[in-house]
């Protein structure tokens, strides 16, 4: 499944992806994804906290259409985030 077709903007994703290339960024991103778990990944709290928690270390002020459009294109990929071919998949969903 396509990010696309969730309705996330392209702009956003190459903010996004921009804003990633830097280093201290990313630790902080990683950081806080560390420990994250599966099941952390399909609860609806959990992840629109981790979304506002990332929107906000990456300084992008997100709506709350673009929030919940992030929340349900993470549960819907059901991402095991131990599994090497999962991470694989979503790398190359954003290339």
């Amino acid at each position: 499944m396509s990010w696309q077709k969730f309705g996330i903007r392209p702009d956003l994703v190459e903010r996004v992806k921009f804003k990633m290339k830097n280093p201290a960024t990313k630790d902080r991103v990683k950081a806080l994804l560390d420990g994250v778990t599966k099941f952390d990944l399909q609860d609806r709290n959990k992840v629109k906290r981790l979304v506002k928690s990332s929107a906000k270390v990456l300084g992008e002020p997100l709506t709350d259409l673009q929030e919940e459009q992030l929340v349900n294109f993470v549960i819907a990929q059901k991402i095991d985030p131990k599994s090497t071919l999962h991470l694989i998949k979503l790398w190359a969903m954003f290339r």
